[in-house]
């Protein structure tokens, strides 16, 4: 039996590491249809190479920071116990190439691509792994401190704050550093809208980003006798409310009817396995509310060129999440209890000043040394054709 349960557990976070492997077209479709069409190759293959940095990068450092563990020992010990510790490691892998895919978002269309490499290497090896382990492998002894004095650890059950906050920002210090892009706010005022290319590509995206999505939250259990109903009851219940009020807030703006899903599943992760789907269903609102505000807020108002609103789609709705998991998994609010408000707020904002301190280290050294942004000329001219030298509908002649 205990072979069997072996077994069935390597092949139950297995193929949860495989759904949200998947989620990674969704960040590169839904990318690809929000920039313009001179950027779509572009947005394809910092996704797919972003990933590969990633699996390079985590394998031989980042894991054995968060965790302690390394694969430096022979494959028949590798092999041992079915290899669950190895499909642990692909799991948490895509999680953390989560953080590379949602920077990519804010800073398109500007972007050089090998700086953008190198920025990956350092944010999956040094400055996620650091802030995972504290949340999820009882590092420096944060989790001891907040049980001890507020009387209960951070909880994040799948990431709101560890994944998508952390995630949402690094790349709002990217995005600022980065600057705008040419001639999205004029100097006597005025807005070029740079509207999608494709809101097909878009929708298709997101779609594939939420039917993953139950992936990375119901295998956050990572053991088959932990799997619960009530994370993907709840994870569909704070979708759907993301989506209605972002759909009637946006005006039926396509553009938000398909991000707010989107928000309300960044925002469920960290209590999915606390809260009343009752409780979700008012945090997936909630969080679809923030996303279309703060989206118009941050392009109109405030004229920050986060290309995707990644900022507030995962840096704020993943904020709110691990805020809202210390009110709606309390007993008090139908959730099974057990977090204190006050150890949310703290390991929340905690969470927030290292990702934006970690963002502005490492593009701030890396604009520094090696330059982020693409010429003026390479820009205008579109980053598919100045990096990859290919567009994304070439039109090919053929003469016989």
């Amino acid at each position: 039996m205990d072979t069997l349960k072996q077994g069935a557990d390597a092949l139950f976070i297995l193929l949860g590491a495989i759904m949200v492997l998947a989620m990674h077209a969704g960040f590169a479709f839904l990318e690809l249809g929000t920039v313009r069409k001179k950027n779509q190759v572009n947005a394809l293959v910092k996704i797919l190479v972003d990933f590969a940095i990633s699996t390079i990068a985590y394998f031989f450092v980042g894991y054995t920071v968060a965790y302690g563990v390394d694969f430096f020992s022979g494959a028949e010990t590798l092999a041992q116990k079915n290899g669950y510790e190895l499909v642990k490691f692909f799991f948490l892998l895509t999680f953390a190439a989560a953080i590379p895919a949602i920077i990519s978002g804010g800073i398109a269309e500007r972007a050089r691509f090998h700086p953008q490499s190198l920025a990956t290497v350092v944010i999956v090896s040094f400055v996620y792994p650091l802030s995972e382990g504290v949340a999820w492998n009882q590092r420096f002894g944060v989790q001891a401190w907040l049980k001890g004095t507020f009387g209960a650890e951070f909880h994040d059950f799948a990431g709101s704050v560890i994944v998508h906050a952390v995630g949402g920002w690094i790349a709002l210090a990217a995005v600022l550093l980065l600057g705008a892009r040419s001639n999205r706010y004029r100097k006597d005022g005025a807005m070029s809208a740079h509207p999608p290319s494709s809101i097909p590509f878009l929708a298709l995206g997101a779609w594939i980003l939420a039917v993953g999505w139950f992936g990375f939250n119901v295998m956050s259990a990572q053991t088959l006798d932990k799997i619960s109903g009530l994370v993907a009851v709840n994870s569909l219940m704070a979708m759907v409310g993301g989506t209605l009020v972002a759909t009637m807030m946006g005006r039926n703006d396509p553009g938000f009817s398909y991000n707010g899903p989107l928000a309300g599943l960044v925002a469920v992760c960290a209590g999915s396995d606390l809260m009343h789907p009752a409780g979700a269903l008012v945090v997936g609102g909630v969080a679809g509310a923030i996303f279309v505000q703060l989206f118009t807020l941050t392009q109109n108002r405030w004229k920050i060129d986060d290309v995707l609103g990644v900022w507030p789609l995962h840096g704020l709705c993943g904020a709110w999440g691990g805020i809202a998991c210390g009110l709606f998994g309390q007993k008090a609010l139908g959730g099974i209890g057990g977090v204190s408000f006050m150890s949310q707020l703290v390991g929340t904002t905690m969470a927030v000043a290292w990702a934006l301190a970690g963002g502005f280290a490492v593009y701030g050294a890396i604009r520094t040394l090696v330059g982020l942004r693409l010429s003026p000329e390479e820009e205008y001219e579109g980053a598919d054709l100045s990096i990859h030298k290919i567009g994304a509908t070439p039109d090919r002649e053929v003469s016989w």
